[in-house]
């Protein structure tokens, strides 16, 4: 999960690593009351989860009050790279005397952790890399390790930090460490880190991914998730711990492995396009659990979708056996039709591998309405992509 600017800083601040005072507004009328209790000049900063805010005019000084509610009336809403700017940050404005660059990161083509620094900050990294990649250090940390002081020393030297800035910096790469590995982040950036005219070391901005593999350890990490721009469907499937993806189609998907399920949104729109271009409407992976409450609420999802029009399962039998399955899809029709809900849309389901014949067996025994049995998963896909076209006459 990509953090805002904001939540990032905040991050930094509660770790000790140095940032301007400031907060976030939602309307210009927050923005205006930041500003007066700053009592400073003040820069209004788009909160999107992109770069070249500044060139898009989302970066904006400001050096009163109602200049800081014009500025954000500017800015609120625009639509910078696709992102619409729903909050600005309204922090106090600081003379830069110099512009640095430090980031951690999971490198995972060398399968360690990696840190970066340059004393060139304030241009995008990936430019400098390109252009001039000896301006920037790279300097690999050992996961058990850590960044000591002594690491800490290592990268500030090999990014050629100077003498004037050398112990702050030192000091901020540990505290930035502590970020990193306390919060699950697969990324800590701060670009640009700048040193300001009386000689602190700050950072200007910020930048946190968080891996969300690690969520279970940090239960306040889900306040920090950008409700605007999360799909309804995938929030409640999120809630229901389901690896849930909503996409634009027509033909609900439901499979066991990442793999199975990526091949069937191929498949299917391949079958689609013999009957004007039916698509597939989501990625949805049950994983290795069948269970009538996992195919219910997989199912209960899948139908919220008004674009839905009939739904694939496509289950290939391993830890999970078929039988397994073909009873989790029973239970579960019945689960939805005792709630009032029942699936009037049709079930097309292929089923193959571990007790494949008695899980067939199953769900031909169930006498289903709507429910439809095919062995193959191209015909599987051809039949469910026949039925959503039919669907829309």
């Amino acid at each position: 999960m990509d953090l805002f600017e904001y939540q990032a800083k905040d991050l930094f601040a509660r770790h000790g690593v140095p940032t301007l005072a400031g907060a976030v507004a939602a309307t210009p009328e927050e923005a205006r009351h930041v500003a007066r209790r700053l009592g400073n000049t003040v820069v209004v900063k788009a909160q999107v989860k992109t770069g070249g805010r500044g060139k898009a005019g989302g970066v904006k000084l400001a050096k009163d009050e109602q200049e800081t509610f014009d500025r954000a009336a500017d800015i609120l809403g625009m639509d910078i790279k696709g992102h619409t700017v729903h909050r600005v940050l309204v922090t106090v404005a600081s003379d830069i005397a110099a512009e640095y660059y430090v980031s951690f990161l999971l490198d995972r083509g060398g399968r360690t952790y990696l840190a970066m620094a340059s004393v060139e900050g304030g241009m995008e990294i990936e430019q400098l890399a390109v252009e001039r990649p000896e301006a920037l250090a790279r300097i690999p940390v050992d996961a058990l390790e850590g960044v000591t002081r002594a690491k800490a020393e290592e990268i500030v030297d090999a990014a050629g930090f100077g003498a004037d800035v050398r112990e702050q910096v030192v000091d901020l790469l540990q505290k930035l460490w502590t970020v990193f590995t306390d919060e699950d982040a697969t990324l800590v950036e701060v670009n640009p880190l700048v040193r300001t005219p009386d000689g602190h070391v700050v950072a200007l901005d910020g930048k946190v991914t968080l891996d969300d593999n690690a969520g279970f350890r940090h239960p306040a990490h889900g306040d920090l998730v950008d409700r605007d721009a999360t799909d309804p469907l995938e929030q409640r499937a999120k809630e229901k711990d389901l690896n849930y993806v909503k996409l634009h189609g027509e033909v609900g998907i439901i499979g066991n492995g990442a793999g199975l399920v990526m091949s069937t949104l191929d498949v299917v729109a391949y079958a689609g396009e013999e009957f004007g271009g039916v698509r597939p409407a989501n990625f949805l992976d049950i994983g290795g659990g069948a269970s009538a409450q996992v195919m219910a609420d997989g199912l209960e999802i899948i139908l919220s979708d008004p674009e839905v029009r009939t739904v694939l399962v496509n289950v290939f039998g391993g830890i999970t056996a078929c039988d397994e399955v073909a009873n989790g899809i029973v239970q579960a029709l019945a689960m939805l039709a005792g709630k009032g809900d029942p699936v009037s849309k049709p079930l097309v389901v292929r089923l193959d591998g571990n007790n494949a014949d008695e899980g067939r067996s199953i769900l031909a025994g169930a006498g289903l309405s709507g429910v439809e049995l095919v062995d193959t998963m191209d015909g599987a896909a051809r039949r469910v992509a026949e039925l959503a076209a039919a669907a829309a006459k």
